[in-house]
């Protein structure tokens, strides 16, 4: 199921500036995140882009959690 659900991440340098989005909608996987970290629920951002799919928004956050699963993270000198 995960790795379905990555597939729906795509990279282009020619869309959003080579951001992950959705499918190549122009939907950055960072938007997705904010609009959850917002308070909005699944179902309010589907309704409100009615092109996304309820995978789409669970293939951001399995991005998300992807990131996020660094081992060290180090200073670099200022």
């Amino acid at each position: 199921m995960t790795t379905n659900l990555l597939q729906r991440i795509t990279y282009n340098p020619d869309v959003c500036h080579g951001k992950p989005c959705i499918r190549g909608l122009r939907y950055p996987v960072e938007l997705i995140l904010e609009l959850l970290s917002s308070g909005m629920t699944i179902d309010e951002i589907l309704a409100d882009y009615e092109d996304l799919e309820r995978e789409d928004i669970l293939a951001a956050l399995q991005f998300a959690v992807r990131l996020s699963q660094v081992k060290s993270i180090y200073k670099i000198a200022s």
